[in-house]
């Protein structure tokens, strides 16, 4: 990354920013991390072992294990989610030359639906039939999607980045990280007609990323794989 433009001349003259390689932007990196390493870990502290009254029946196991299949289904779900977050973060990240304090703030309440997160994935796992537990689930996960373009804007408009991408690469790139965005909204209302049939709406980001990621330039998507 040494051979990057870099964040324009005066930004470290800036009130409250903090430059690449200093102790304050290495703190909120690792602030970050431990935000996300905390919320994967609360996924499985949700999860109970199941009691049985016969320790060494298999079968009485097994029907327990069933009786516990959504919370493991979604603990697994919830650990990809959670974990792609994170991975897009830290792609962003380290594009990212500087921070202030706007980028703060905004960091702040995008981790806090991070740290949210295991409440409504447990929620859902013990309620998967529940229209309300969907809902919150989805409006949790559009939030945390939505935050994402806004630390992006944040980045852009206030001359954070590394290297600032094009016009076309950030415009594809808001494009696909409002995909989640518009997905799980539409399955809110869903949500209270037929939880089943929302849930099954969320299936459509992969489709439709791979969709958008094939009709990307090739200019955006070498900026964002880098």
């Amino acid at each position: 990354m040494d051979d990057r433009a870099g964040p324009p001349p005066d930004l470290a003259t800036r009130p409250g920013v903090s430059l690449r390689d200093t102790t304050e932007f290495d703190r909120m990196a690792n602030f970050n991390d431990a935000i996300y390493a905390i919320s994967l870990t609360l996924q499985v502290v949700s999860l109970e072992a199941p009691r049985i009254t016969h320790s060494s029946s298999g079968r009485e196991l097994w029907e327990a294990l069933g009786d516990e299949s959504s919370q493991i289904f979604m603990f697994f779900i919830s650990f990809l989610v959670i974990g792609s977050f994170w991975l897009a973060h830290h792609r962003f990240v380290r594009r990212l030359g500087a921070i202030d304090r706007s980028f703060l703030f905004a960091s702040l309440i995008y981790l806090a639906f991070i740290s949210f997160l295991p409440f409504p994935s447990s929620l859902l796992g013990d309620q998967v039939n529940n229209g309300l537990a969907v809902a919150l689930y989805a409006l949790c996960i559009a939030a945390v999607a939505a935050l994402e373009v806004v630390l992006q804007w944040i980045a852009k408009t206030h001359d954070l980045y590394l290297e600032p991408p094009t016009p076309v690469s950030y415009r594809w790139n808001v494009i696909a990280s409002l995909i989640p965005v518009a997905i799980f909204l539409v399955s809110i209302p869903v949500a209270f007609i037929s939880p089943q049939v929302a849930i099954l709406i969320w299936l459509l980001n992969l489709p439709v990323g791979m969709i958008v990621g094939r009709r990307m330039p090739a200019e955006a998507r070498a900026y964002y794989e880098q």
